[in-house]
């Protein structure tokens, strides 16, 4: 048989009595104690750094981190008449996805306007997109509507239409997200409630299944401060992110113009949500427009995670320029932005500004 000249070299007579000899000598000398050395984790590579505008003329972006280890981006359409998703294992890699058109608008009836910021979450092994929609004849009679797709890909499959999340009055209402905190799940959102004097407050609700509500619903929140009522009284957009004993939530407050900002509310993890109580509210906005990086109107804002699997990502929409002709809602150019979320000694969220555009995107 040949031998195979992958195989090395078998060793010679004399390199055998030689090594003999050498292991005789090691064995005359005292072994030194063996010293235990403790292997180091291997430590996730550092997230690249993020390129902004993510994607433009998206606003009211949300981003999923699926445990496929992809992230499921959705945000609204400046035409407002249908639901996109993109798909990337990375980031920075939503900004050059494929899109694709998972829902449109009804032609008449139901939700036919104002498709406004949808939300992916998957719940009990399903996938579903909360959003707000008008009927077509009646543009802003807003609620919240609900998706649900039982295929693994949400790429695929049918989107059945569960229809609307009824709360306690029928009123403008939108904006919904939702959260588990255990073992309990919870809608917030944004609605007109009767009898009061602004345009919408932030109200949350235990739910039955995830697209019907049961209990009480509760105002956590009302525009109150001169920030959260410039141009419109508003309180909208919440997002929840739990993170050292405490629940941060999100909102955002006043005109979709450059005076839009981020309020926040926060909860100890042992409170009982339900009582408004349990929640603070910050005096002063802890995300704003800024002149520096030329950015305005940052708000209505999600968090994830970046692909090492610890740093928080503040997700959000801005404008590059604070003038706007006609009304903001009619101006396509709220882009999605991303940014490393930091944290203060005390253990709550630190924001920073808006950072500026990344030098030659999007040329």
């Amino acid at each position: 048989m040949s031998r195979d000249p992958a195989l090395p070299e078998p060793p010679t007579r004399r390199l055998l009595l030689k090594g003999a000899a050498a292991a005789g000598a090691l064995a005359a000398v005292p072994a030194a104690p063996a010293v235990a050395r403790a292997a180091e984790p291997a430590r996730p590579p550092r997230p690249a750094p993020f390129v902004n505008p993510l994607v433009r003329n998206r606003a009211d972006p949300h981003i999923h981190r699926h445990k496929d280890g992809c992230y499921y981006f959705t945000a609204t359409a400046p035409e407002y008449d249908r639901i996109v998703l993109r798909r990337s294992r990375t980031l920075n890699g939503l900004g050059t996805a494929a899109e694709s058109v998972v829902w449109r608008a009804h032609p008449t009836g139901p939700m036919g306007a104002h498709i406004w910021a949808p939300e992916l979450h998957r719940i009990g092994g399903r996938w579903y997109l909360y959003f707000a929609s008008a009927p077509a004849e009646d543009v802003w009679a807003i609620r919240i509507w609900v998706l649900e797709n039982a295929h693994p890909d949400p790429f695929k499959g049918t989107w059945v239409e569960r229809g609307q999340v009824r709360t306690a009055w029928e009123t403008f209402s939108l904006d919904a997200t939702t959260f588990s905190h255990r073992g309990t799940r919870y809608l917030a959102w944004a609605q007109h409630e009767p009898g009061t004097d602004n345009n919408t407050g932030i109200f949350l609700s235990e739910m039955a299944n995830p697209w019907t509500l049961k209990g009480p619903q509760v105002r956590l929140s009302t525009p109150e401060y001169d920030w959260e009522c410039v141009g419109f009284k508003v309180n909208e957009g919440p997002y929840v992110l739990k993170r050292n004993g405490r629940l941060f939530m999100t909102y955002s407050a006043s005109a979709t113009d450059s005076n839009y900002c981020v309020g926040l509310l926060t909860a100890d993890a042992d409170s009982h949500l339900l009582d408004p109580l349990s929640w603070t509210k910050s005096p002063t906005p802890v995300f704003t427009s800024n002149d520096t990086t030329q950015q305005y109107g940052p708000g209505h804002n999600c968090f994830t995670v970046a692909e090492d699997g610890r740093t928080d990502v503040l997700v959000y929409h801005a404008r590059p320029y604070k003038e706007i002709d006609g009304d903001p809602l009619d101006d396509p150019n709220r882009h999605t932005r991303v940014q490393t979320l930091g944290w203060k000694p005390d253990g709550t969220p630190d924001f920073g500004i808006p950072v500026a555009d990344t030098a030659g995107a999007g040329e």
